[in-house]
């Protein structure tokens, strides 16, 4: 049976704290404030703390909200589940996979790029970005889309979260200083791929089992940690449409699969 209240409670509070801490840096903004890559620059790490909070608002709601409903007993209990990484290697390789297909349709659709940062560096900034991305499934998947899975099932629950996570996202387009703050220039391209994701974290985890986050935070962390290295890559609407289409077959096909082996439906 899905929890109506816990949904409510974790969206109303995920989204006062995203919006309430990315205006703030918007009309900073005005005064000169701009937000700093601090996965590349320590430094600036004091002046990107409530970015930090911005970005994980879903995790801190999700926290707050199953810790209020007395689904979790304290914080230790909440980071044992999230960070349980004990799952098949087979997991682990559907991942990378998902991961590898949606970078090489897009540079065979798209055309060529040539990597702008050593290789190396991808592990490097994996710390950071599991702060700066990959914790934000700690709500969307802990709470949110498994949630409604159980009303709506995959399709359309993947649907719901992918627009939800879309208008969560939209500050990000004002707050000087980040990857997106050059406006709503790729907006739209941008909207697309956060749909398709949405249904691969899905998939994800209908192959973890119940209650297991971790593969979708993984992939979360690596996709942001990758992302840079492709800098010179032509965003084309042709290998948008063509990598994150085949991003959501491949989820549904999943999805099915699983139901099926499960005896279930989607």
């Amino acid at each position: 049976m899905t929890d109506k209240k816990i949904i409510i409670q974790f969206t109303i509070l995920t989204f006062s704290i995203a919006y309430l801490v990315s205006g703030t840096l918007i009309a900073l903004g005005q005064f000169g404030y701009s937000v700093h890559n601090w996965v590349h620059s320590l430094r600036q790490l004091g002046m990107n703390i409530p970015f930090a909070i911005y970005i994980l608002s879903p995790a801190i709601a999700s926290y707050m909200v199953l810790k209020k409903n007395n689904k979790i007993t304290d914080f230790k209990e909440w980071l044992k589940t999230v960070f349980y990484a004990k799952n098949n290697i087979s997991i682990y390789l559907y991942v990378a996979s998902g991961l590898a297909l949606y970078f090489l349709i897009h540079l065979a659709v798209s055309g060529p790029a040539e990597m702008v940062l050593p290789f190396y560096t991808f592990f490097l900034s994996l710390p950071g970005n599991l702060i700066i991305g990959g914790l934000e499934e700690a709500g969307w998947m802990y709470i949110l889309q498994p949630e409604l899975d159980k009303k709506y099932g995959f399709v359309l629950s993947s649907v719901f979260v992918g627009l939800i996570w879309i208008f969560w996202h939209i500050p990000l387009f004002f707050i000087p200083g980040t990857n997106h703050g050059e406006g709503l220039i790729n907006f739209w391209m941008f909207a697309v791929q956060l749909i398709a994701f949405r249904f691969f974290n899905g998939a994800i985890y209908k192959i973890s089992g119940k209650g297991r986050v971790f593969m979708c935070v993984l992939f979360h962390t690596m996709f942001n940690a990758a992302s840079p290295l492709f800098g010179t890559m032509t965003m084309t609407w042709a290998g948008t449409i063509a990598a994150n289409a085949m991003i959501v077959v491949v989820s549904i096909v999943t999805a099915v699969i699983y139901g099926k082996k499960n005896r279930g439906i989607i």
